[in-house]
């Protein structure tokens, strides 16, 4: 999982990482004194006289005076911290700014494609150094229109080249690039533009530009908003079409946006990221250069991305760019090796994709959880109308590739004769349908995804590879690789970033922390959330409990703040109990562990449906794949309505078995599922169940549905909640 649990999804050699230990009842300063990670101060020690520019070069990093003891984050605007600099390895990497990485990229791959828009049936593309011009441009622009040092660029809108450009040209002019998710409300908007400081708004379109504009009266510092697509439905002081932004500044000489460039540091913050608020008001993450340059060259490097001059990686841009998911892999990962991107349309999640994806037949491809689910269940669809012929060859080939698969996995080089003969007649025919049939690095994350999908296509021989990290480790910290990946593992970390398994239980199950220069400058203005995440020595504390395995391989096994404490005190992740009854009554979509302070746990249930591809709103018809499932069970239901309140005993027989023999498998009576009730409607974004990145929003599931919850507490035995004690 890349967290949010998000994207994230949306990135040399793994063996040369070292193995942290799981620790016992220690503290994280305990461990900091056996890493290998360090301050500058250390570093700078050690440097001699003969090197004395590199010393003063260093000594830029320090904190100024009025930030914490340690340096190691802040929470002002301004400020500033002390790198993570370690004595060898790519920890000893410079440090540089965005605009220094920049520069690099265009002396390497100047001529070389970088952006690519559709523009009707033709791909108008930029070059390295036309892009870079662009963003100089948009600098300028944002100089002239007032932009201050350390203050917001807000850019709300779908992925797009003006998105970057706005991104990168808002930092080049001293001030935070700002991603705002296209699915807020403007009461949202208003929230982050006004915690930024924004001096100026990035809007896609007018449907976009009317949400700033019934809040622009709340955001004293707003001085333009500059709309990038679409005609301007009318006519405002200080509203522009992005024609009229890009040739605001040209008479900004380059001298006054050079002077603004050399004044920044590694170790200030250039980019803000808004975590979804899941658990109350969005945090504006704090990212310094030095944070999204080193990660995306040791986050490139771990996963062995290639450079341009030997063969460029091309990507696809469609995940929301307001997560760092996207980010890395759409903008710095690019830019750090010359890759070249290719815009989705904006219509992409509701079906174009799949036309995007076999057009530019990308090297590389992240997906979250949804994506991957929303293919397997077309492709599902599609085979449940083959011939009889073709669905024995399928089940056929599926089960040699996932045999194969899974003993490669754990070692085995050797390809049998079968396996071989399914990929010519099943594999390529089907990586070539998908548009991946050149694709090396499929990747998910930002929430975690069912060991169903991921046997699904692991037997397609397409293995998904899970990415793990958070917007306060820039992105990723654990990565799977083709060589290194377990089924439901998210891997093992990147090179020059260290994990600790902090308090560990007889399990040897514990809160993840993080150390390394991926981890953040601190909330933006938020002292005292920044000092719960990040402790006095350093080490983030990421807020989800995870273990190692022998071969310290990461596994996910459930969030603190999403325990369950029953009413007898036993403390119970709820994520490892859902994901078994998901797997165990392929019909539901999403299960919901109640039960805090409660004598027994209970569930809440949707099923599988068609989505509103406007609107993402779940819809009452029954996907293909659950109307087939209820077929075999002998049942008629084609939609919702026809299953819910009781109203077909072959299903609620059916689901009241799976999650029978889900506790079965409990370690505990207090693990067990006692009673559940399916609801009238699957969760989505537009209900407000789930955040940007398809993860679930407990506290609003609760709220919504304490009705239902209250229900299923009282002694009262309804058709619709089923008591699994009986």
């Amino acid at each position: 999982m890349l967290s949010e649990s998000e994207m994230g999804t949306v990135l040399p050699d793994a063996a040369s990482n070292l193995d942290v230990p799981v620790l016992c009842e220690v503290s994280p300063s305990d461990v900091m004194v056996n890493s290998a990670s360090r301050t500058v101060e250390d570093h700078s020690a050690e440097i001699t006289e003969e090197t004395n520019t590199e010393e003063s070069q260093l000594d830029m990093f320090r904190s100024k005076a009025s930030s914490p003891a340690s340096g190691l984050w802040t929470t002002r605007r301004d400020g500033e911290v002390k790198l993570r600099l370690e004595q060898k390895g790519i920890g000893s990497e410079t440090p540089k700014t965005v605009h220094e990485l920049f520069q690099e990229a265009v002396k390497k791959y100047g001529d070389y494609f970088a952006l690519a828009s559709k523009k009707g049936d033709k791909w108008i593309k930029q070059t390295y150094k036309q892009y870079y011009e662009e963003c100089r441009k948009a600098a300028k622009s944002f100089i002239k229109l007032g932009l201050e040092r350390f203050h917001g660029v807000g850019i709300l809108g779908f992925n797009s080249a003006e998105w970057f450009i706005a991104d990168i040209g808002a930092i080049l002019a001293g001030g935070f690039a700002v991603g705002i998710y296209t699915t807020n409300s403007p009461e949202a908007c208003h929230y982050v533009a006004e915690n930024c400081g924004a001096n100026i708004l990035v809007v896609e379109n007018h449907k976009q530009l009317e949400k700033i504009l019934e809040v622009q009266d709340k955001l004293p510092l707003l001085k333009a908003i500059i709309q990038y697509n679409g005609e301007l439905k009318e006519k405002r002081s200080n509203l522009y079409t992005w024609s009229e932004f890009m040739s605001l500044g040209s008479d900004v000489p380059d001298s006054q946006l050079d002077k603004i460039i050399e004044s920044q540091k590694p170790n200030q913050c250039c980019t803000l990221i808004y975590t979804s608020g899941t658990t109350g008001q969005p945090k504006g993450v704090m990212l310094s250069h030095d944070n999204i340059t080193w990660t995306s060259l040791s986050a490139g490097r771990y996963v062995r991305l290639t450079e341009a001059t030997k063969q460029q990686e091309l990507v696809i841009s469609y995940l929301p760019l307001s997560h760092i998911a996207a980010q890395m892999i759409d903008i710095w990962l690019p830019i750090t090796f010359g890759a070249q991107v290719f815009f989705a349309q904006p219509d992409a999640l509701k079906g174009s994709l799949i036309d995007t994806l076999r057009e530019v037949r990308p090297t590389a491809f992240m997906g979250v959880p949804r994506v991957w689910e929303k293919i397997q269940e077309k492709m599902k669809s599609v085979g449940a109308k083959s011939s009889t012929l073709r669905r024995k060859v399928a089940a056929w080939a599926k089960e040699v590739g996932l045999q194969t698969n899974l003993k490669r996995m754990n070692g085995a080089s050797e390809l049998p004769v079968n396996f071989r003969l399914a990929r010519q007649l099943v594999y390529k025919k089907v990586r070539k349908g998908l548009g991946l049939d050149r694709c090396t690095k499929c990747y998910t994350g930002a929430a975690p995804i069912t060991r169903e999908t991921l046997e699904f296509f692991l037997s397609l021989d397409i293995p998904v590879y899970e990415l793990y990290g958070m917007s306060e480790s820039c992105g990723p910290h654990t990565i799977s690789l083709p060589d290194a990946f377990r089924i439901t593992s998210c891997g093992k970390e990147i090179t020059g970033c260290r994990t600790m398994i902090y308090k560990p239980d007889s399990d040897g199950s514990g809160e993840i922390c993080f150390s390394g220069r991926h981890v953040f400058m601190g909330y933006l203005n938020m002292e005292d959330k920044t000092k719960e995440a990040i402790h006095e020595e350093g080490w983030l504390h990421s807020g989800d409990l995870g273990k190692h395995d022998r071969n310290g391989f990461l596994y996910i096994t459930g969030r603190i703040k999403e325990l369950i404490i029953t009413a007898g005190g036993e403390n119970i992740p709820p994520v490892p109990i859902e994901d078994a009854v998901k797997e165990a009554v392929p019909i539901i979509s999403n299960a919901v562990v109640v039960g805090d302070k409660a004598k027994f746990l209970a569930m809440l249930l949707t099923l599988k449906c068609n989505v509103n591809e406007e609107t993402g709103e779940p819809q009452d018809d029954l996907t293909p794949e659950a109307i087939a499932y209820c077929l075999k069970l002998g049942s008629k239901a084609t939609k919702v309505s026809d299953i819910v309140g009781g109203k077909d005993k072959a299903v609620d027989a059916a689901i009241q078995k799976g999650i029978a023999l889900v506790n079965e498998k409990a370690i505990s009576n207090a693990q067990k599922v006692q009673k559940w009730v399916l609801l009238e409607k699957d969760f989505s974004i537009a209900g407000g169940e789930l955040g940007p990145t398809m993860k679930l929003k407990r506290p609003v599931v609760a709220k919504m549905y304490k009705d239902q919850i209250d229900h299923l507490y009282t002694d009262v035995a309804t058709t619709s909640a089923n008591p699994l004690s009986k």
